[in-house]
């Protein structure tokens, strides 16, 4: 990533309490970084592409031979082994996801590719989180016992389940865990496991999605049932595993996972292919519903239109109801099935609205004094939805910029949290030195960097929160409370136009770990006004210039905004549609008066 340049700041915003929340910084990129990159391009996609690292004419490359191959994760050959006998023997094969949209496109993806495979006893489990929680539980192999399995393969989980394996082991049953979570001190017992984030695995992508990983484990499949001549034998159509790219890149953007060079390739791919009208009927559903051309569709369409009414299943109902719209075949019922996901969508919308205002009430209530609050944010509230407290965290992480824990009811005593974090403390970690300084206070936990999940007594709460905040005096830094926003640096006047809207548009996919392009300059109001209740509508000219631009600043119409004022802007070049014309449009990610 290039250098942000030292002294480069260009504001500062305050949040609730006089807390600064956010500075904005311009990256520094030189000529010779730029140098690799062919000449051909637009200066600015230059600029910006090497502002993120790519730096050659080879580091462009998207094509899927670019990916690394699947014999460098640790455990395939194990993995290959158990399905291929599965296989040949017609095993019965029990998928056991989680309740996300990573889950939900591992499952899907996992039980369609067996099934082309020759797998005609394969089937999907997945828990119910307000039953049974998540993961590979002992409770969850009961029921999954009942339907007499041979093997379980567990998606976007299982590195964790210790127990549940154990569980299955005992009852026959082998297992094999896929999974992209971090490992805890102990490894399940599985028959085989394929995570590129367990102990000696030498992959060099670290942050796959879980959909990311069980592509994967049907590469590795594929390759080798192709070499022992099983498709020839069984008179069996080999299957163009390009076909699971639109799921690999829903799951994998949904999951927000960084986006490094192979998961760029993976979400991709998977984006040209639907661009191109090859899409499962599910998918191009949910699109539909949210009004988003396929032809037009980029990586943010998954983040924020797809993935939420995906994952609404799963916070509000059962993810079987996700599952089966990404597996449906028939266009009509597929569009039915998107159609209730868009009712839960709409309902986990008016839930999690409720739930922030009392969250934000609660905020104010711990507030030590009028210009500070506690380096971390524990909130709880017995009314809460268990299925909806991930995202509160979120909102109320990106409003103050610090960690936050949500809590809510998960039975008799008992709460279960969602834990979102900041660049600089790794929250799985500071979760997991909890527990080793205090031993009973955390049922269960895991997760990633930014995000984590636990459970813990509701007569602990308080204990853990002293707890979490001892650990954050030692493990979080003062500096990094402050938000960083960072700039790809001014456009010219004669830069701004259609023809870098759509390069950069197409110059992705952009996403978590690999941004989309923000620029900043001075611009004068020609006109405002507030639009939708929350959203300022602008018409802007920049600095020295007699152009006249569109602009909407985003829940921001609480900003005094005047005609004929002077302000500086962060934004990003937009290609907005409306009655089928394109059109300028510049999205502000922030303002202030200069």
């Amino acid at each position: 990533m290039a250098a942000v340049a030292a002294g480069a700041l260009l504001a500062e915003s305050t949040g609730r309490g006089g807390i600064m929340i956010r500075r904005v910084v311009r990256r520094t990129v030189s000529a010779a970084q730029q140098a690799g990159l062919p000449e051909t391009l637009h200066p600015v996609l230059r600029r910006v592409l090497a502002g993120r690292a790519l730096c050659t004419a080879e580091s462009l490359d998207a094509g899927l031979a670019q990916l690394h191959p699947p014999t460098q994760l640790l455990g395939m050959p194990q993995a290959v082994a158990l399905l291929e006998t599965a296989l040949q023997q017609r095993q019965r094969i029990l998928v056991v996801g989680d309740f996300d949209a990573d889950g939900a496109t591992s499952s899907a993806l996992m039980v369609t590719a067996l099934r082309a495979m020759g797998a005609d006893q394969v089937e999907y489990l997945v828990p119910n989180r307000f039953e049974f929680g998540y993961g590979l539980t002992p409770e969850i192999v009961t029921v999954a016992a009942s339907r007499k399995p041979d093997l379980i393969i567990t998606v976007d989980n299982g590195i964790s389940s210790i127990e549940g394996v154990a569980a299955a082991r005992a009852l026959g049953i082998r297992v094999l865990v896929t999974d992209h979570h971090l490992a805890g001190n102990q490894l399940p017992e599985a028959d085989a496991i394929v995570n590129p984030n367990q102990p000696g695995d030498e992959f060099p992508s670290k942050c796959l999605a879980g959909v990311g990983v069980a592509f994967y484990v049907i590469m590795a499949l594929r390759s080798r049932l192709r070499d022992s001549g099983w498709f020839s034998a069984t008179q069996r159509e080999e299957p163009n595993l390009a076909e699971y790219l639109d799921l690999v890149a829903l799951g994998t953007v949904a999951d927000l996972v960084p986006l490094d060079a192979n998961n760029r390739i993976l979400v991709q791919q998977g984006l040209q292919r639907i661009r191109a009208g090859r899409c499962r009927p599910g998918i191009r559903a949910l699109l539909e519903l949210a009004n988003r051309s396929t032809s037009r569709l980029v990586a943010a369409d998954f983040g924020f239109v797809v993935g939420p009414r995906l994952n609404a299943a799963g916070r509000l109902d059962d993810m079987s109801l996700g599952i089966e719209c990404l597996l449906a075949e028939d266009p009509v019922h597929a569009r039915e099935l998107a159609g209730q996901l868009d009712e839960l969508n709409r309902e986990r919308r008016e839930i999690e609205a409720d739930m922030k205002e009392q969250a934000l009430e609660h905020v104010a209530a711990i507030q030590v004094n009028a210009e500070q609050l506690p380096l971390g944010l524990c909130l709880y509230d017995p009314v809460w939805h268990q299925g909806v407290i991930g995202i509160v965290a979120s909102r109320i992480k990106e409003q103050f910029h610090r960690p936050v824990i949500a809590f809510a009811a998960a039975g008799p005593g008992e709460l279960k949290g969602s834990a979102r974090s900041i660049p600089g403390l790794h929250i799985r970690d500071t979760l997991d030195a909890i527990a080793v300084r205090h031993p009973a206070l955390l049922s269960k936990f895991g997760g990633h960097a930014m995000a984590a999940g636990l459970s813990l007594r509701e007569e602990d709460l308080e204990a853990f929160r002293s707890a979490f905040a001892a650990e954050l005096h030692t493990r979080l830094d003062q500096s990094l409370l402050t938000g960083v926003l960072e700039s790809d640096g001014e456009l010219l006047a004669s830069e701004f136009g259609l023809e870098l809207s759509e390069l950069l548009r197409w110059a992705g996919p952009w996403g978590q770990g690999f941004p989309e392009p923000v620029f900043d300059g001075r611009f004068t109001v020609v006109r405002q006004r507030v639009v939708g209740e929350r959203h300022l509508k602008l018409v802007v000219c920049p600095q020295d210039s007699d152009q006249v631009l569109e602009a909407i600043a985003f829940n921001q119409a609480a900003q005094d905004v005047q005609d004929g004022q002077q302000l500086r802007l962060v934004y990003r070049l937009d290609t907005n549609e409306y009655r089928g014309v394109l059109g300028l449009q510049l999205v502000v990610e922030f303002l202030e008066a200069c």
